[in-house]
């Protein structure tokens, strides 16, 4: 089983006093409203206790007495009653609903920011999956908790009090002879909630196992379908369908023997009720009006309780919600800006250092080890090395995207953690190995609906690496939608748009994680190539290289084995000394060959 679908087993408790009061800082802006809503809940569920006795007033008052006018007036105050219940339904049902609207956007909006925070290393660790399920699922989670949570609860606790009492206002020994299923009832919901938690458990483990295999499945289809598993993936579906429809059917089970064993006691607190009404009626310390009233405050009695019991796991769900939503916002941001951040001299030059810089993903075992590397302002690096040496990583922390253990980064003389993040990305860019495109138009993705880049910059921009050679040809040129991860667009077009969106920022230090012309056509890997060249003009520059072919034109080879610095010079002094780059760059030669 995966991790995504072990964490989905989380199970909440009916009731979490911590989690709770952590939610009502998102509800306390709305308390206004939300008290509102209460109050109106509150006091329908109380008008809803009229009707049976308006019943009782007028079978034992104007019915028996032949008193038609007596009836016209109860008949009005019952019709009016109902109509205020209305009234009073409605306009809870669109405050509460509205405010739990409200609260799922701050909530969503409050999750989203602090993912958009934190560092790579975060989701080296969480699945975007799991993620989305945080932002979408489980906030809408909480919405049912809001909104049919303890609210409903608490109303349905006071219509159930509210029935009680006038039962034994009315006629006390009715009243016990009307409840007197009620313990029986009350554990019944006990043994139902007991199940349904273990079941409920178990259709989650099984949904997730669903959603992993959904998710692994659709995203390799290409695979299954290369190596005809179609059908063994199909069977393997079918099982887990299968399992989860078992889960389900045990659940409906459980259920459908729950809600007659409910009516069933109700039908015999109802039975209880007319025999005990009907001999106090010949005895005379009852009434057929009463008998009338007796029977609907009986039926009503048993419905909170069967309330309760329906929304148990509403309830357990948004508490398990709460704490994985928590979970996401507890988690503390690796990458901090100082509390004092200082700024670079300006004019910013761009001159890197790294300085006896120690790193590893697992501090245990350092994928970097005592890098020292002088880069002058304005001066192209390609580093090269084999696959795992380290290079990746020395431009993911210049860019500090993660904190070094050991050592410093300095950018014109500056440690970059002194600096804020903000400030460092005004300055420092990079384009990734996988270029990454947004859904929109061509220009939302060069500029990123940053304002301050003008059409003429980002047109420049674009023609400068090459880019605008294709945007001209396609129907609106700038204007062009991109569709979602740029899936209308090839992987040379692709590689362009980051080029252009990276110069369109007019960073003084570039970062290139790879020249990725491996899978473009020789004509797109020419402009690629050209737009390389124009890009490292006048700035400094640092290309992750893995064709060496292609990194001629830099000023300044840096070779890295097992975390280290091996070599360091030109394409000409390295061949020369038939040392690590020699041996790649013939390797690779070879290859090619």
């Amino acid at each position: 089983m995966t991790h995504q679908s072990a964490d989905d087993e989380i199970m909440g408790k009916i009731y979490d006093g911590r989690l709770v009061r952590r939610l009502l800082v998102f509800v306390s802006p709305y308390w206004r409203r939300l008290t509102l809503a209460i109050i109106l809940l509150l006091v329908a569920s109380l008008a809803e206790l009229a009707p049976p006795l308006l019943l009782q007033q007028a079978i034992d008052g104007p019915i028996i007495q032949g008193e038609l006018g007596g009836i016209w007036r109860i008949f009005a105050i019952y019709m009016g009653v109902l109509l205020a219940i209305f009234g009073l339904r409605y306009a809870h049902t669109y405050i509460i609903n509205s405010v739990g609207q409200q609260v799922m956007q701050d909530i969503r909006l409050v999750i989203f920011r602090h993912i958009q925070r934190m560092s790579l290393s975060f989701f080296d660790r969480n699945p975007v999956g799991r993620l989305l399920t945080r932002i979408t699922n489980d906030v809408d989670a909480l919405n049912e908790f809001l909104t049919q949570g303890f609210i409903m609860i608490l109303a349905d606790t006071v219509t159930l009090i509210g029935i009680i009492a006038i039962m034994l206002v009315l006629n006390w020994r009715l009243a016990l002879i009307s409840i007197a299923t009620l313990p029986i009832l009350a554990l019944i919901v006990l043994v139902y909630q007991r199940m349904m938690r273990t079941t409920y458990r178990l259709v989650r483990q099984r949904l997730a196992r669903i959603n992993a295999y959904l998710n692994e499945q659709i995203g390799g289809v290409l695979v299954s379908q290369l190596f005809n598993r179609e059908q063994r993936s199909q069977a393997h579906f079918a099982d887990l369908n299968g399992d989860y429809l078992q889960a389900n059917m045990r659940a409906l089970l459980i259920f459908a023997v729950f809600i007659p064993s409910v009516n069933l006691m109700a039908a015999l607190g109802t039975a209880a009720v007319l025999y005990g009404s009907g001999q106090g009626i010949l005895a005379g310390w009852a009434s057929l009006g009463m008998l009338a009233a007796f029977v609907q405050y009986t039926e009503r009695a048993f419905q909170p309780i069967r309330n309760l019991a329906e929304r148990y796991t509403v309830l357990q769900s948004a508490m398990a919600a709460s704490e994985r939503i928590f979970g996401v916002l507890d988690t503390a941001e690796e990458i901090r800006d100082p509390e004092h951040p200082v700024g670079l001299p300006q004019p910013v030059r761009g001159e890197i250092g790294f300085r006896d810089v120690v790193f590893g993903y697992d501090p245990a075992e350092p994928v970097l080890k005592g890098i020292n590397l002088h880069i002058p302002a304005g001066q192209a690096v390609a580093i090269v090395g084999a696959t795992g040496a380290g290079k990746s990583s020395l431009v993911a922390l210049l860019a500090r995207f993660y904190d070094v253990q050991q050592g410093g980064i300095y950018l014109d003389g500056v440690d970059i953690r002194h600096l804020g993040q903000h400030e460092l990305r005004r300055h420092v860019a990079a384009v990734p190995q996988d270029p990454v495109c947004f859904s929109g138009t061509i220009a939302s993705n060069i500029r990123l609906h940053n304002n301050a880049i003008s059409d003429q910059q980002m047109r420049w921009a674009a023609e400068l690496v090459n880019a605008a050679v294709f945007i001209e040809q396609l129907p609106d040129d700038y204007a062009h939608e991109v569709r979602e991860r740029g899936s209308n667009l090839s992987v040379g077009q692709r590689q362009l748009l980051a080029f252009a969106r990276a110069l369109a920022f007019n960073p003084e230090v570039l970062l290139i994680l790879d020249e990725a012309t491996s899978s473009v056509d020789t004509a797109t890997e020419a402009l690629i190539q050209d737009a390389l060249v124009r890009m490292l003009r006048g700035r400094t520059s640092i290309v992750i290289a893995h064709r060496l072919s292609t990194i001629r034109h830099v000023d300044r080879i840096v070779v890295l084995h097992q975390g280290q610095i091996v070599e360091d010079g030109s394409h000409a002094e390295l061949l020369a000394k038939r040392g690590f780059y020699y041996r790649l760059y013939h390797l690779q030669f070879a290859e090619e060959q």
